[in-house]
């Protein structure tokens, strides 16, 4: 028998790179590859990249750069770009790093297996095409080993929205939702192999159409019906849009159980004007009366959100209006970030850019009053029994780590054999972004 040829992904961005790359591997250990934990002992290098950082681009670049030694010393290893770089660069990638065998984008991952038994000795593919078949269709779903307790299951990619500053409607996709019956077939799947926390992934989740038996199924019908699978404990969505939380997935949250009081509700801004600019196609009143009904529903949900600060024409004023909207929000937690311009993208070329100088500082200010609510949400939990879900060993001797219903990372001391279980634990204390906690009957 051969030797198995091994394969090295490096996953960048968002938890659907995260997993998009579980599938890419299921689908070329199809053709022989196996996983490893280093790019020397690979034959094949794969980069699954995210765009939506500033500057996303050169620093694949200057990755791929650091692997020429490797290529060097071994010609017949195999390097690939994936992801949404590779959607937005393409050609570009192999024509400025020639040691590039492959580049593949989102909707393509299927094609993976035979472009890879065709590349090399100077043979190159490129594929960034939006493909009429479904490539979940083609993707295994890898052999049937143990799983970890939490899993991502992907039910809708692309987005029709096009935010002024984002380029997933370019490297994505328009929306599409997959059928409901192999979304829940693939759950079933899942949870045979020990998975008992599922978090739907899409790039605008709560868009979810997709076609069921007796006709198509939102978002709030699919929880439901996942919620009917037994020994799924739990089950989460990212990432939403204001405009897409229709009103029985906001009902959902309050007479499911399986469904975690936590939600990621972006907003981006405080400002109107800069909403607008943004063609967010929201205000922060519909906003906040969207979180008012939200709470009313599930009164100790925790919310998260998205900022971006800096965003070309924002004048302090708008940038207090952000403030404003944080101090009456108090989000659980926040990612916040400095608007960065994306090639293609609208607001790119605008002529209004917000000096790097004011964008820092405003960033600053912002992080530290997220930073401050996150730290009182977190305090409020201390002396609380709360259940977790535990998920791995920590770095101490017999400590687990688990997560909160509301996704915070708690470490407790805990038999291992527990590892996949929920157990109640009481709060002790509240650390930077985790809790410590220990077990209780």
């Amino acid at each position: 028998m051969s030797e198995p040829k091994k394969l090295f992904v490096k996953t960048y961005g968002c938890q659907m790179n995260v997993y998009d790359s579980e599938r890419m591997v299921s689908a070329l250990g199809s053709d022989g590859y196996t996983e490893v934990d280093t790019p020397e002992d690979a034959d094949m290098i794969l980069l699954n990249t995210c765009h939506i950082r500033e500057k996303a681009a050169e620093k694949i670049y200057s990755e791929l750069g650091r692997f020429r030694p490797l290529k060097n010393a071994k010609p017949d290893l195999k390097i690939g770009v994936t992801g949404c770089v590779a959607q937005a660069e393409g050609q570009e990638i192999i024509a400025r790093q020639p040691m590039v065998d492959l580049v593949v984008g989102p909707q393509a991952y299927h094609r993976l297996p035979d472009m890879a038994a065709k590349v090399g000795n100077g043979k190159t593919l490129v594929d960034t095409d939006f493909p009429e078949e479904d490539k979940f269709d083609h993707l295994p779903r890898g052999p049937k080993m143990k799983r970890a307790p939490s899993a991502f299951l992907t039910v809708q990619e692309g987005c029709d929205k096009f935010c002024a500053f984002c380029v997933v409607p370019y490297t994505r996709g328009a929306e599409v939702s997959r059928p409901a019956e192999k979304i829940m077939a693939e759950a079933r799947d899942l949870v045979e192999r020990g998975v008992r926390e599922i978090t739907l992934l899409g790039q605008n989740v709560n868009a979810y159409h997709g076609a069921g038996p007796d006709g198509v199924w939102s978002l709030a019908r699919l929880i439901t019906e996942l919620a009917k699978i037994e020994n799924l404990l739990r089950i989460r969505f990212t990432t939403s849009h204001p405009n897409d939380m229709d009103q029985d997935l906001i009902d959902a949250h309050g007479t499911l159980d399986k469904l975690m009081p936590y939600l990621h509700l972006p907003v981006q801004a405080g400002s109107d004007k800069i909403l607008k600019a943004m063609n967010r196609k929201h205000t922060a009143e519909s906003y906040f009366a969207l979180i008012e009904n939200i709470r009313a529903a599930r009164p100790d949900i925790a919310l998260s959100g998205d900022f971006i600060v800096g965003f070309p024409g924002e004048t302090e004023e708008d940038f207090q209006a952000t403030l404003d909207l944080c101090e009456k929000v108090r989000y659980a937690q926040a990612y916040s970030f400095k608007y960065s311009e994306r090639p293609g993208t609208p607001a790119a070329d605008r002529k209004t850019q917000v000096p790097e100088d004011v964008k820092s500082e405003r960033l600053a200010r912002l992080q530290a009053l997220l930073s401050k609510h996150q730290a009182e949400f977190q305090e409020s939990l201390v002396g609380k029994t709360i259940p977790v879900l535990l998920e791995k060993h920590g770095r101490l001797d017999g400590q687990l780590i688990g997560r909160s219903e509301y996704l915070l990372p708690v470490h407790v001391l805990a038999n291992a054999e527990k590892i996949g279980t929920i157990i109640n634990v009481k709060v002790e204390r509240s650390d930077r972004n985790s809790l410590s906690a220990r077990e209780v009957e």
